[in-house]
């Protein structure tokens, strides 16, 4: 492996195991998953190192075996958020001062810990906890993270090594401090290597971190952690609640020392702490970093010249992954006339083919959604799509919850462009199409870019140069990764920073160094060699 800046192995992306049938890799996490499922885990809040456990306690079930409970885990209350953050800025005073070589070492044991000997049961946690197949578990929560950590070394040495120019009568040197006071992450539940990265990045660059997974991903939580405590992160810097995300939030939002916020989750929640840390700014010491990537309408485009089967199997991925739980999952399309007919029977023949079940069973393609709550929520949605006249279902449409919460990956063909789901974030399998009249390219791309109020991904597909010029030209703000023959999923760290604009966030590109920069506050040094002792220019004679 080649080397970086002060021998740092440069970042090379995770291979991704194949779990195929008969492999050590599916044998490993098939034995471990059903040890975890079948046993009881106790999930204590970690603060300075320590195990809290309040007696306030909540259960914890898979989403696709929603009476098994796996375990439980305890709920902060206001005191032990306080105590997390004092912790924090006692743990700043030691860790803002390591150096940043020591910083990498921690945090690329990390990586390898989850590369090797965690490698089964962060998967096996995350198909538990989140209902995620074996492969999308291992491209989540073991290659991405791994990612995560190993590329954010090399960003940081990159960072570092930027420098202003100095002469031969003063050096200048940029110090790439932490922020002064402490952060505050709160991940999502749909990716465990977002719920690594985001407190990781940030304690990487020197700061400390009161983190708040959700609720529904507890359980792959607490293997990160348990990887970053065997990892040697000290006691103090990343310290980790759980509970009523009101209450932590205000008393976080509170501090004079709130310093800085990454979040990845809602858009309505996000805009709400916004406004929050903004009627607070009076308060604070610092003005503090706000860093956040929201919902997403991510559209695919088809453009006549498209391949059919191309086009569906985007669809069919793109949309159905992960029960289309991702930021970055297709949930509208637009396909013209002329090729529908076969993207149709393309997209209804892998429908077909589909099988619905717990990821424990490795051939499996759908599992569960997250929640009840989500589940209703689709339901809903679905129920009206068969009401109403200007929708038709054509495959899908049915759910259960009997067991755990399934729904049938469901495809809307609507006559209305602005019809309700192909503007409203579903966050579900659920797909609305808009049939277009091949001629209307150009009016199409138009309507894409001013349907919905978000800006993530997008794709078009095309074998036609000037189409997929036109597009990329007209959907510029439309999407922070925009794909060209491909499905709008799948971002790979350091070779897609991902992030979007309008109410998609603040598109600092996690997987990159333009987020690490902002957890950073330079302080420029100037040193003159030989001081002057005249203040006279030669201007005055």
């Amino acid at each position: 492996m080649s080397k970086g800046f002060f021998n740092v192995p440069v970042a090379v992306n995770e291979p991704v195991k194949s779990y195929a049938p008969g492999s050590p890799e599916r044998k490993a996490v098939a034995e471990t998953y059903k040890a975890m499922f079948n046993s009881k885990v106790e999930v204590p809040l970690y603060i300075n190192g320590k195990d809290i456990k309040t007696g306030n306690t909540r259960t914890m079930s898979p989403p696709h075996d929603h009476q098994h409970i796996v375990g439980e885990y305890h709920v902060a209350e206001q005191a032990h958020v306080e105590e997390a953050i004092a912790t924090a800025l006692e743990a700043r005073k030691t860790w803002s001062q390591l150096p940043w070589e020591q910083r990498a070492g921690i945090f690329l044991k990390a990586a390898e810990l989850i590369a090797g000997p965690y490698r089964a049961k962060i998967n096996a946690a995350t198909m538990i906890a989140q209902s995620k197949t074996i492969h999308q578990a291992e491209i989540d929560s073991a290659c991405e993270l791994i990612d995560f950590l190993r590329f954010n070394v090399q960003f940081m040495t990159d960072i570092y090594m930027e420098q202003p120019e100095s002469t031969s009568d003063a050096w200048n040197r940029v110090e790439y401090r932490p922020l002064e006071g402490f952060t505050y992450a709160v991940t999502p539940f749909n990716f465990t290597a977002i719920a690594g990265n985001l407190p990781a990045c940030m304690a990487l660059m020197g700061n400390v971190v009161v983190w708040k997974p959700s609720d529904s991903q507890v359980y792959s939580a607490k293997v990160i952690m348990d990887v970053f405590k065997e990892a040697g992160v000290p006691d103090g810097v990343i310290n980790v609640v759980f509970g009523d995300p009101v209450m932590i939030t205000n008393t976080v939002l509170a501090s004079p020392d709130f310093s800085g916020l990454h979040f990845t989750g809602s858009t309505f929640i996000f805009k709400e702490l916004w406004k929050q840390i903004g009627e607070n700014i009076h308060n604070y010491k610092t003005y503090p970093r706000i860093v956040g990537e929201t919902g997403g309408k991510d559209f695919i485009v088809a453009h006549k010249s498209a391949n059919a089967k191309q086009v569906a199997t985007a669809i069919s991925r793109g949309a159905f992954e992960f029960q289309g739980q991702k930021c970055s999952a297709a949930s509208r399309a637009y396909i013209p006339k002329g090729i529908w007919a076969d993207v149709k029977n393309y997209v209804l023949e892998d429908l077909a083919s589909f099988k619905m079940g717990s990821p424990e069973d490795m051939s499996n393609f759908i599992t569960a959604v997250i929640h009840e709550g989500s589940f209703d929520k689709l339901a809903k949605y679905i129920d009206q799509a068969k009401a109403d006249s200007d929708a038709e279902i054509i495959a899908g449409g049915n759910y259960d919850k009997s067991k755990g919460y399934f729904i049938e990956p469901t495809v809307i063909v609507t006559t209305n462009p602005k019809y309700t789901t192909m503007c409203t974030e579903l966050f579900g399998p659920v797909i609305t199409i808009y049939v277009y009249e091949d001629d209307a390219y150009s009016e199409t791309l138009k309507l894409v870019d001013e349907t919905s109020e978000y800006a993530l991904t997008g794709a078009i597909l095309s074998t036609d140069r000037y189409a997929v010029e036109e597009a990329t030209k007209a959907l510029q703000n439309a999407a922070g990764n925009f794909y060209i023959n491909d499905k709008p999923t799948g971002a790979v760290v350091g070779q897609q920073p991902f992030g979007g604009a309008r109410a998609s966030g603040t598109n600092d590109k996690a997987g990159s160094a333009q987020n690490l920069l902002r957890w950073v506050s330079p302080r420029l040094i100037k040193e003159t060699f030989v001081t002057p002792t005249d203040y006279r220019y030669p201007f005055l004679g």
